[in-house]
């Protein structure tokens, strides 16, 4: 009997390092893969922002463009569709008699619903395969249950540096030619996600595009071609250019790029060329990613409300004008405007900029923190659900920073940009 499985991409979108992938390969003699634009996540939330704004749409249909061709040379077809996964995968394995489902297991809980709602739509006979494949240390390598993963970072750091290990990639090969099927679906444009044009603003920091290959490829540049990654540690706080930092982030979130593909290069870099503090930072920052999903796994719905982890109360103001000032780069604090005004004109910011700006919303202003994260998931183009809110509560007072601090944005203005290089690019007459 001919087995058909079905992969169901959603933040792992690459061939690459992929589980689901690879078990969907081995288990049956036809795969195909579907992706769904789903537009639940290009309509307003509660605070009036688009949950997913031109910058990261752009970046993520670049991203769905490459994976449908490169999944087409494997001989898989990825069909494409706007529309809601619940609607739209039943059909398919109607119509194509599959007998299995592969996915990327979430916890964050629309992910989990909308997955509970494809399941259930689905004949209790359909295989329901669901994997983990978005940390780099795997739920079951940690010397820790999820209820016991600490609130502090570096107790979880030490613990996973001396105990866990990084488990060995394996990609896919190629499927038999037979199961080449031409699919007949397109990647959506912004216009039809209901999203305005792109103008490109030549000063960003962040200037690549969506896709595996591109990912794999600023992977190569940064180690190898430059060696970039032999200074990271003391770059990484910088302000201006593409080479201050690593700049993975965007292909880490959607998937495009595997946290475990990134460690095991700088592995070979520090046994090839240079072991230093610098590349152990790298891997120290994955560690950190893993961290913040970790305490979400551990802690649920608890990461998006209001008194945050820690369940502490505090007196948050909602204020329209404040927020907008925040916004439109119009504070009291030139830093934070610089910054503000390179979010909203790139959908990039530098993290040392993400922890000023946002302590200033919810330190300084005492702005509901959730708003600020909110705005964050709206415009970023590496925004990730357990990374975003994770250092919002971290910054807010309401997460996992065992010294509670303020930022001193004038401070930290005259410690990293000294000479106004930053603000001087960024609070020039707006070139749109």
């Amino acid at each position: 009997m001919t087995k058909t499985g079905l992969v169901w991409f959603r933040n792992d979108l690459r061939i690459h390092d992929q589980v689901s992938l690879v078990k969907a390969s081995k288990e049956n003699s036809f795969v195909m893969a579907v992706y769904c634009f789903d537009p639940r996540h290009f309509e307003k939330d509660r605070f009036g922002f688009v949950r997913t704004e031109k910058y990261r749409a752009q970046f993520l249909i670049e991203t769905v463009t490459e994976l449908q061709d490169q999944l087409n040379a494997l001989n898989i077809p990825l069909f494409v569709h706007v529309g809601k996964p619940e609607e739209i995968i039943p059909e398919y394995v109607k119509i194509h008699n599959i007998t299995s489902v592969y996915l990327q297991k979430e916890w964050t809980s629309e992910e989990v619903a909308i997955a509970n709602n494809v399941k259930k739509a689905l004949s209790s006979e359909i295989h329901w395969i669901e994997s983990y494949d978005q940390f780099l240390f795997h739920p079951e390598d940690i010397p820790m249950t999820i209820d016991k993963i600490p609130q502090v970072f570096t107790v979880f750091r030490k613990k996973c540096e001396k105990y866990a290990k990084v488990r060995a990639m394996e990609t896919i090969s190629k499927m038999p030619e037979k199961n080449r099927v031409t699919h007949l679906t397109k990647v959506p444009t912004l216009k039809d996600l209901g999203l305005s044009k792109i103008h490109k603003d030549t000063r960003t920091a962040f200037p690549f595009k969506g896709g595996e290959k591109a990912g794999l490829q600023r992977l190569e540049d940064y180690a190898w071609n430059t060696k970039k990654l032999s200074y990271y540690k003391k770059t990484r706080n910088g302000l201006v250019g593409t080479d201050y930092s690593s700049k993975f982030s965007a292909w880490l979130a959607n998937g495009s790029l595997s946290p475990r593909m990134i460690y095991h290069e700088v592995k070979k870099y520090e046994s090839e060329i240079v072991k230093n503090q610098s590349t152990y930072w790298m891997i120290f920052e994955l560690i950190w990613r893993d961290f913040f999903k970790y305490i979400s796994l551990k802690h649920g719905n608890d990461i998006f409300k209001l008194e945050g982890i820690l369940q502490t109360p505090y007196e948050w103001s909602s204020d329209v004008k404040l927020i907008q000032q925040w916004i439109d780069g119009e504070t009291a604090e030139p830093f934070v405007n610089a910054n503000m005004l390179e979010i909203k004109h790139t959908g990039w910011m530098s993290n040392r900029g993400r922890q000023n700006v946002a302590s200033y919303f919810a330190r300084t202003l005492k702005l509901d923190w959730r708003i600020g994260a909110a705005y964050f998931e709206s415009q970023l183009i590496d925004y990730d659900v357990h990374s975003n809110y994770g250092n919002w509560l971290y910054v807010s007072g309401v997460g996992n920073d065992p010294r509670n601090r303020t930022f001193n944005v004038k401070l930290q203005a005259e410690r990293y940009d000294a000479s106004n290089k930053f603000q001087n690019l960024w609070l020039q007459t707006s070139l749109f």
